[in-house]
């Protein structure tokens, strides 16, 4: 279990300011939180919110940036991105490595250190996380200091079992999923291309270091640990933390979610781009 640690009071804390950024083929809001008073090159977060890509906005967001922002005394981007409605796979995922181009591209202007740029992401934006670090790698950059998923969807086969032991009505049933699947990879065949299934991608060596967040009792906990697995057996370092808590609550932004992340990413944040 993570230590109990008070949680900070970031409404007087932390700056919030609004731009656009250019996706993959429209301009979307993003929603920057800076720590108020800061002076220092800061670290720059690029979180994507929550949904099952076919949902969800940016305000999704605020807490867990708020909470980081002041924690981790740094600058947290909240970019928004294509739904699955307007337009399926590889729009989002394009956009999600749009994102951290246009952190790199932009950090000098906002204080901020393009050595020190991590991608983090929750449920479908864990996926979107996952490949944007992926398509990273693959592409030359923007080097990554870390990456972070939290209870991310990774397999759309949806065969793993935890997955198969959940509950008809919960929000992360098999149905469910797979009709989010079904809106975000109507083509078959993209089931199994590593930007739509990381679970199933067989590059993953070179990848950013990772920190894989799953949950007691969450249907998506075997995938996102199994991709813990995966990135391990490459040689990527990664630290998989399984949180005490029923899948309901990882929505609630967890105090034991905050201090893993901010236990994993405080001493690579600190030393990032350090010769």
């Amino acid at each position: 279990m993570l230590p109990d640690r008070k949680m900070p009071r970031t409404g007087a804390t932390v700056e919030v300011s609004e731009q656009t950024y250019p996706g993959h083929s429209r301009a979307h809001p993003v929603r920057l939180f800076r720590p108020a008073k800061a002076r220092q090159s800061l670290p720059v977060i690029v979180f994507l919110h929550a949904g099952d890509f076919v949902s969800g906005v940016i305000e999704d967001a605020e807490t867990a940036a708020r909470i980081l922002a002041a924690r981790l005394n740094a600058i947290v981007a909240t970019p928004g991105y294509t739904l699955a409605g307007e337009r399926p796979f590889p729009e989002a995922a394009e956009d999600a490595y749009a994102a951290i181009g246009w952190a790199y591209t932009n950090a000098p202007l906002h204080g901020a250190d393009v050595h020190r740029i991590v991608i983090a992401g929750e449920e479908a934006g864990g996926n979107l996380a996952a490949v944007a670090a992926l398509m990273a790698k693959d592409r030359g950059g923007p080097q990554l200091a870390a990456q972070v998923l939290i209870s991310p969807m990774l397999d759309p086969t949806l065969a793993t079992r935890s997955m198969l032991d959940a509950s008809p009505g919960s929000s992360r049933s098999i149905a469910g999923c797979l009709a989010a699947y079904k809106r975000y990879l109507p083509a078959a065949t993209d089931r199994l291309h590593p930007y739509a299934a990381p679970a199933h991608c067989s590059r993953l060596a070179g990848v950013a270091p990772a920190l894989i967040v799953s949950a007691e009792g969450d249907p998506l906990r075997d995938e996102a640990e199994g991709y813990g697995a995966a990135l391990i057996a490459t040689g990527v370092t990664t630290q998989v933390t399984r949180i005490a808590r029923a899948a309901r609550e990882m929505h609630r932004w967890s105090e034991a979610v905050s201090n893993a992340i901010v236990d994993f990413l405080g001493p690579r944040l600190k030393h990032a781009g350090r010769s």
